[in-house]
Protein backbone atom coordinates (compact mmCIF):
# COMPACT_ATOMS: atom_id res chain seq x y z
CA UNK A 1 0.00 0.00 0.00
CA UNK A 2 1.36 3.39 -1.03
CA UNK A 3 0.90 6.27 1.42
CA UNK A 4 2.72 9.43 2.53
CA UNK A 5 4.90 7.47 4.94
CA UNK A 6 6.57 5.34 2.27
CA UNK A 7 6.71 7.65 -0.78
CA UNK A 8 10.02 7.76 -2.62
CA UNK A 9 11.10 9.19 -5.97
CA UNK A 10 11.30 6.99 -9.04
CA UNK A 11 14.59 5.15 -9.58
CA UNK A 12 17.11 7.40 -11.36
CA UNK A 13 14.99 10.55 -11.12
CA UNK A 14 17.14 12.22 -8.44
CA UNK A 15 20.87 12.58 -7.97
CA UNK A 16 23.15 13.95 -5.27
CA UNK A 17 24.07 17.62 -5.57
CA UNK A 18 27.71 18.44 -6.36
CA UNK A 19 29.55 18.92 -3.04
CA UNK A 20 32.30 21.39 -3.83
CA UNK A 21 35.26 22.52 -1.72
CA UNK A 22 35.54 19.23 0.19
CA UNK A 23 39.19 18.39 -0.40
CA UNK A 24 41.27 16.93 -3.23
CA UNK A 25 39.73 13.45 -2.98
CA UNK A 26 36.32 14.70 -4.03
CA UNK A 27 37.50 15.95 -7.43
CA UNK A 28 36.03 19.37 -6.62
CA UNK A 29 38.44 20.58 -3.97
CA UNK A 30 40.82 23.57 -3.80
CA UNK A 31 39.14 26.10 -6.14
CA UNK A 32 35.77 24.28 -5.96
CA UNK A 33 35.10 24.37 -9.71
CA UNK A 34 35.52 28.17 -9.89
CA UNK A 35 38.87 28.23 -11.69
CA UNK A 36 41.76 30.52 -10.73
CA UNK A 37 41.34 34.23 -9.95
CA UNK A 38 38.92 36.57 -11.65
CA UNK A 39 35.59 38.11 -10.79
CA UNK A 40 33.60 34.86 -10.85
CA UNK A 41 35.99 33.09 -8.49
CA UNK A 42 35.43 35.56 -5.66
CA UNK A 43 32.83 35.13 -2.96
CA UNK A 44 29.81 37.37 -3.30
CA UNK A 45 30.48 37.85 -6.98
CA UNK A 46 28.25 36.94 -9.87
CA UNK A 47 26.90 38.73 -12.88
CA UNK A 48 23.66 40.57 -12.17
CA UNK A 49 20.52 39.56 -14.10
CA UNK A 50 20.33 41.49 -17.36
CA UNK A 51 24.05 42.40 -17.39
CA UNK A 52 25.48 42.02 -20.89
CA UNK A 53 29.19 42.61 -20.31
CA UNK A 54 29.02 46.39 -20.48
CA UNK A 55 26.86 46.44 -23.62
CA UNK A 56 23.68 48.47 -23.23
CA UNK A 57 21.23 45.91 -21.75
CA UNK A 58 18.14 44.88 -23.68
CA UNK A 59 15.87 46.37 -21.02
CA UNK A 60 17.41 49.81 -21.66
CA UNK A 61 17.66 49.43 -25.45
CA UNK A 62 13.96 48.78 -25.97
CA UNK A 63 11.58 51.74 -26.26
CA UNK A 64 9.42 52.51 -23.25
CA UNK A 65 5.67 52.73 -23.79
CA UNK A 66 2.68 53.94 -21.84
CA UNK A 67 2.16 55.71 -18.56
CA UNK A 68 1.45 54.39 -15.07
CA UNK A 69 -0.53 56.91 -13.08
CA UNK A 70 0.71 56.84 -9.47
CA UNK A 71 -2.47 58.65 -8.34
CA UNK A 72 -4.80 56.04 -9.90
CA UNK A 73 -7.70 54.93 -7.72
CA UNK A 74 -8.84 51.31 -7.97
CA UNK A 75 -12.60 50.92 -8.26
CA UNK A 76 -14.19 47.63 -7.16
CA UNK A 77 -17.05 46.69 -9.46
CA UNK A 78 -20.13 45.02 -7.96
CA UNK A 79 -22.95 43.57 -10.06
CA UNK A 80 -26.65 43.56 -9.21
CA UNK A 81 -26.56 39.75 -8.89
CA UNK A 82 -23.88 40.04 -6.19
CA UNK A 83 -26.06 42.56 -4.34
CA UNK A 84 -29.06 40.25 -4.49
CA UNK A 85 -27.00 37.41 -2.98
CA UNK A 86 -26.37 39.48 0.20
CA UNK A 87 -29.70 41.34 0.25
CA UNK A 88 -30.55 40.19 3.80
CA UNK A 89 -28.75 43.17 5.40
CA UNK A 90 -30.61 46.41 6.09
CA UNK A 91 -28.04 48.71 4.39
CA UNK A 92 -25.38 47.31 2.08
CA UNK A 93 -22.20 49.38 2.50
CA UNK A 94 -18.61 48.87 1.34
CA UNK A 95 -17.83 47.30 4.72
CA UNK A 96 -20.67 44.77 4.34
CA UNK A 97 -19.44 43.90 0.82
CA UNK A 98 -15.88 43.46 2.12
CA UNK A 99 -17.04 41.17 4.94
CA UNK A 100 -18.99 39.11 2.40
CA UNK A 101 -15.79 38.74 0.33
CA UNK A 102 -17.18 40.56 -2.70
CA UNK A 103 -14.58 43.37 -2.64
CA UNK A 104 -11.35 44.22 -0.85
CA UNK A 105 -11.58 46.31 2.31
CA UNK A 106 -11.38 50.07 1.77
CA UNK A 107 -11.97 49.96 -2.01
CA UNK A 108 -14.12 52.47 -3.88
CA UNK A 109 -17.36 50.68 -4.78
CA UNK A 110 -19.21 51.07 -8.07
CA UNK A 111 -22.41 49.16 -8.86
CA UNK A 112 -23.01 48.19 -12.48
CA UNK A 113 -26.24 46.85 -14.01
CA UNK A 114 -24.91 43.35 -14.65
CA UNK A 115 -27.78 40.90 -14.22
CA UNK A 116 -31.12 41.58 -12.60
CA UNK A 117 -32.35 42.29 -9.10
CA UNK A 118 -35.70 41.22 -7.66
CA UNK A 119 -35.30 41.98 -3.95
CA UNK A 120 -35.53 45.53 -2.57
CA UNK A 121 -32.08 46.52 -1.31
CA UNK A 122 -30.76 49.67 0.33
CA UNK A 123 -27.22 50.41 -0.82
CA UNK A 124 -24.73 53.04 0.29
CA UNK A 125 -21.93 53.27 -2.30
CA UNK A 126 -19.41 55.66 -3.86
CA UNK A 127 -20.51 55.28 -7.50
CA UNK A 128 -23.38 53.68 -9.41
CA UNK A 129 -24.38 53.50 -13.05
CA UNK A 130 -27.65 55.17 -14.07
CA UNK A 131 -29.12 51.84 -15.27
CA UNK A 132 -28.23 50.08 -11.99
CA UNK A 133 -29.81 52.88 -9.95
CA UNK A 134 -32.94 52.66 -12.08
CA UNK A 135 -33.19 48.86 -11.62
CA UNK A 136 -32.63 49.02 -7.83
CA UNK A 137 -35.29 51.70 -7.41
CA UNK A 138 -37.68 49.75 -9.69
CA UNK A 139 -37.27 46.72 -7.39
CA UNK A 140 -38.29 48.87 -4.40
CA UNK A 141 -34.75 49.56 -3.17
CA UNK A 142 -32.95 52.76 -2.27
CA UNK A 143 -29.57 54.21 -3.30
CA UNK A 144 -27.56 56.44 -0.97
CA UNK A 145 -24.44 58.07 -2.43
CA UNK A 146 -21.37 58.45 -0.21
CA UNK A 147 -19.52 61.76 -0.58
CA UNK A 148 -16.03 60.96 -1.85
CA UNK A 149 -13.23 62.38 0.31
CA UNK A 150 -11.06 64.59 -1.92
CA UNK A 151 -7.31 64.67 -1.37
Amino acid sequence: MLNLGNLSPQEGSTKQRKRVGRGPGSGHGKTAGRGHKGFKSRSGSGVKPGFEGGQMPLQRRLPKRGFKNPMRKEVAIVSLEQLEAIAGNDVITGEVLANAGVIKKGAIVKILANGTIGKPVKVQVDKISAKAKELIEAAGGEVIMVEAVSA
